[in-house]
């Protein structure tokens, strides 16, 4: 029953000055959720150089927003804020609450405040004339809280342990892993996530070359890449500008989730983590996901803090192999237990802080945290890839990599018309799907190896498990893929894959005559999984087939 008397009635204003800040208090929301005696208000604090994309996050959040002078001049029953800077004592609260925005208080910046002191429990921003601001300090660790009281004792004596309820929704979303990763089109691919916080120490100042270096070279049909950015770098550069910043790496299948819910549910969905300092890790390591230490900054890293503990503990990213070397991820709590206390709890204890602060009875219904959405996240089907072959006898090892690549390759395989002129043009291998409907697939691959001189085989994607393909030297066959089996699951071969397979195959055998009754088998070994492909010659009906 829901109790809407009017003398109970309270009014929450949410206080934020920066994308991060409202995107925890979003988190935080569903504390009030089904009761009618709340009405929230959301308004922007002034004076965050990260205004911009805080407005552009709220904007999307379709929150009731109210102008910050104007919620000066009116009085709150509570307000609730994760960032205790800005002008919040000129908000008239009869109540006031401050929860982190992070996962615990790592960093030192040196250019606000006390510059030595972690950010997030300096007694500048957390004393109002010489007491404490806030009636209640939410934290996610008791280390959280000997750290407030080692820093700032007046407040300490109003905080309690109440845990993370971002990380408690990533541990809600655990059972949808496998959605997420449907949803990134992941199959079997490792996806490794690179985490860059934001400021002079970050990954992208420090190493903005490392997601290209990833993408390039690491082979796309065992591993994709997701890069993590804090929505104050994001804010600080543009959407546009870190979008065309990394437009190459985007065409070669680099994914870039938005910073509100996708990052997490790619979190979530990810296999391993590079990361410099940002608490992003903690999140990951929590999740029992294997953690690279990318760190390669000496002054806003705390040392002897749960994010230097873990960074101390991970193996140091150097290179390519590194990736390749790393342990299977797992569903167990990796080496976070001193940033996370109370897993699974936090909107339950804040419920029972935020409605005394409120002098109400809370909701009688168990309030749950909410799954993350399925990641809607843009991708590129690279149209174009390098590929690398190796033929022994009736067995191909093919690993494939983005056009782009350095790596010495043993074709281009391009799809057609998809692929740009320059690669169509070039590339030894033309694949076409069904679409058109204006050709035959004898008269396409006809067209295609005399328009066409550097391809040596056009091929026919005619559906998942059989493709007819024509070799400029070989002649017209038909090649039937059957599903591979590895650790108690099934996989489907990319047919483009197989067709670069059959190539570099017949460029290494005698001619395969067109006449012969008898197929020919050939095991393609892809990424975890081998393929058994069947070549035979294509029968007058398949090269009839519309294409």
């Amino acid at each position: 029953m829901r109790d809407t008397g009017g003398d109970q009635r309270r009014s929450v204003l949410l206080a934020f000055r920066s994308a991060v800040a409202l995107h925890r208090l979003l988190d935080v929301l569903p504390v009030f959720e089904g009761d009618g005696r709340i009405s929230r208000w959301f308004t922007l604090v002034p004076g965050s150089r990260f205004d911009l994309e805080a407005l552009a996050a709220l904007d999307r959040s379709g929150a009731r927003v109210i102008d910050f002078e104007q919620a000066t001049d009116r009085p709150f029953d509570l307000i609730l804020t994760t960032s205790p800077k800005g002008a919040l004592a000129s908000l008239s609260g009869r109540a006031r609450a401050l929860l982190p925005h992070g996962a615990g208080f790592n960093k030192a910046l040196h250019d606000e405040g006390s510059p030595e002191l972690p950010s997030g429990l300096d007694p500048a921003f957390l004393l109002s004339d010489g007491a404490p601001w806030a009636d209640l300090h939410g934290l996610g660790h008791a280390e959280q809280l000997s750290r407030l009281a080692e820093f700032c004792p007046p407040a300490a004596t109003r905080a309690v342990v109440v845990g993370d309820p971002t990380l408690d929704r990533m541990l809600e979303s655990g059972p949808r892993r496998e959605a997420y990763r449907a949803a990134l089109d992941l199959g079997d691919r490792t996806l490794l996530a690179v985490l860059s916080t934001w400021g002079p120490e970050s990954l992208l100042v420090q190493r903005p070359d490392l997601p290209g270096e990833l993408v390039l070279g690491l082979p796309v049909d065992r591993y994709r890449v997701a890069l993590l950015v804090h929505p104050n770098e994001v804010g600080e550069r543009s959407r546009l500008d870190l979008a065309e910043q990394f437009r190459p790496e985007l065409r070669a299948g680099l994914l870039l989730p938005s910073p509100h819910q996708d990052w997490a549910a790619v979190l979530v969905a990810a296999d391993a983590v590079i990361t410099d300092h940002g608490s992003t890790a903690l999140y990951a390591a929590a999740l029992g996901r294997p953690v690279l230490n990318a760190y390669d900054g000496s002054r806003e890293l705390i040392a002897g803090t749960p994010m230097a503990r873990l960074l101390a503990a991970a193996p140091r990213f150097t290179g390519l192999e590194t990736v390749r070397g790393l342990p299977p991820s797992t569903a167990a709590p990796g080496p976070a237990a001193d940033a996370f206390d109370r897993p699974g709890q936090a909107l339950g204890l804040l419920r029972t802080e935020l409605y005394r602060l409120l002098d109400l009875t809370p909701p009688r219904r168990a309030v749950l945290a909410q799954p993350l959405p399925v990641p809607s996240v843009p991708r590129s089907a690279a149209p174009a890839l390098a590929v690398r072959a190796e033929v022994d006898g009736p067995r191909v090892r093919v690993e494939r990599f983005p056009a782009a690549t350095d790596l010495p390759i043993h074709h281009l395989s391009a799809e057609h018309p998809v692929a740009g002129l320059a690669q169509v043009r070039s590339a030894a291998v033309l694949w076409r799907r069904p679409g058109s409907g204006r050709w035959t697939v004898s008269g396409w691959t006809a067209h295609v190896l005399a328009e066409l001189p550097a391809c040596l085989t056009a091929a026919a994607v005619l559906s998942a498990d059989r493709i007819v393909l024509r070799h400029r030297r070989r002649g017209a066959l038909t090649v039937q893929l059957a599903p591979g089996r590895s650790a108690g699951r099934i996989h489907h071969l990319d047919p483009s894959a197989a067709v670069s397979a059959v190539h570099a195959w017949l460029g290494t055998r005698p001619t395969l005559s067109p006449t012969s009754d008898r197929p020919v088998e050939l095991d393609c070994v892809l990424a975890p999984f081998t393929a058994r492909l069947t070549i035979r010659p294509a029968l007058a009906a398949e090269l009839d087939a519309e294409l």
